[in-house]
């Protein structure tokens, strides 16, 4: 092995243990969302999702944002939004938003939940960092 080929790999193992979590970042708290497999819609296009989070600690203001998307996955209609608090715990999120009937349907459909923070950034203007982001396949029922 040439002296370049072991350096290249002894910085390359370097890298990976730097990148590589800790035992503790494995084992400890962090923050997520989930979405329940089930969502609602009504006769009225009400639209509910809702599902858990937790997240550990922020600057600024946090929400969890959701969206649904039926059919065309190109499409996705933002169902509203929660203030989230993070101290650690787990917490349930539930957003609603209505939609022209008939938008979205009984029926499969495909929910991307985020959990963000607006952080406060340079010049003033608060910049989004996000803290967890979860899809998932759920079934919307008919209220």
């Amino acid at each position: 092995m040439s002296v370049r080929q072991a350096l290249g790999a002894a910085t390359a193992a370097a890298l990976l243990l730097l990148l590589a979590p800790s035992a503790d970042a494995l084992s400890g708290p962090y923050d997520q969302v989930t979405v329940d497999p089930t969502g609602h819609v009504g006769a009225d296009g009400t639209v509910s999702l809702s599902g858990t989070y937790r997240c550990l600690s922020a600057t600024g203001p946090v929400f969890v944002s959701s969206s649904v998307s039926q059919g065309d996955p190109r499409v996705r209609h933002g169902i509203g939004g929660t203030s989230a608090v993070c101290d650690g715990a787990v917490h349930r999120w539930t957003n609603s938003e209505k939609r022209e009937p008939g938008t979205l349907t009984p029926g499969a459909a495909h929910v991307e939940a985020t959990l963000m923070e607006l952080r406060p950034g340079g010049g003033g203007l608060p910049l989004p960092a996000f803290h967890a982001q979860r899809q998932q396949d759920i079934s919307l029922t008919e209220n």
